[in-house]
């Protein structure tokens, strides 16, 4: 076990040090926070308060401000996301058209609720207030691909793509 948390530490730390490393690069750091968000998120998947901490640390700005920034773009997460996020939209053409029984659907078949991630971190479950495909309604994406008139009856054969 001790063996496990020693390769995880490393992990993480590799992780931090590729952060700096990119945020090192960059000539105007301050004016960077969103890119160095956008890295952040790509590196770690997430961006938890330590790695917010860190990022305001290297760019000398307060922690606040990155939170700030965090919370106000729905493309940025605090919670871990599955190796395929799901995000099912619920703006009101998607809505009208039964994206809520979509959501169901997943949540059944997948055993998790908005906000979580399956046990072997495969999957999770988020809502989009819109995804500007109103036309495909009701609309899910997993990670960036957009699937459009998903019902309910289709979800167990949008899930086995990704087995």
């Amino acid at each position: 076990m001790r063996e496990f948390a020693l390769s995880k530490n490393k992990l993480i730390e590799s992780k931090f040090k590729e952060l700096e490393d990119f945020i090192d690069s960059l000539e105007n750091k301050k004016a960077e926070l969103i890119i160095v968000l956008h890295k952040a998120q790509e590196i770690f998947g997430y961006l938890p308060r330590e790695v917010q901490q860190f990022v305001a640390k290297k760019l000398d700005i307060h922690t606040s401000k990155v939170y700030g920034v965090v919370s106000f773009y729905s493309f940025f997460t605090m919670t871990p996301q599955g190796e395929y996020p799901i995000s099912i939209c619920m703006g009101t053409a998607c809505y009208v058209r039964d994206s809520e029984k979509v959501l169901d659907e997943f949540k059944r078949l997948l055993g998790i609720t908005i906000g979580e991630v399956t046990d072997d971190g495969k999957f999770s479950i988020n809502v989009l207030r819109c995804v500007g495909a109103c036309g495909l309604a009701p609309v899910v994406m997993i990670g960036e691909k957009v699937y459009g008139r998903v019902t309910p009856e289709k979800v167990s054969k949008i899930l086995k793509e990704y087995e």
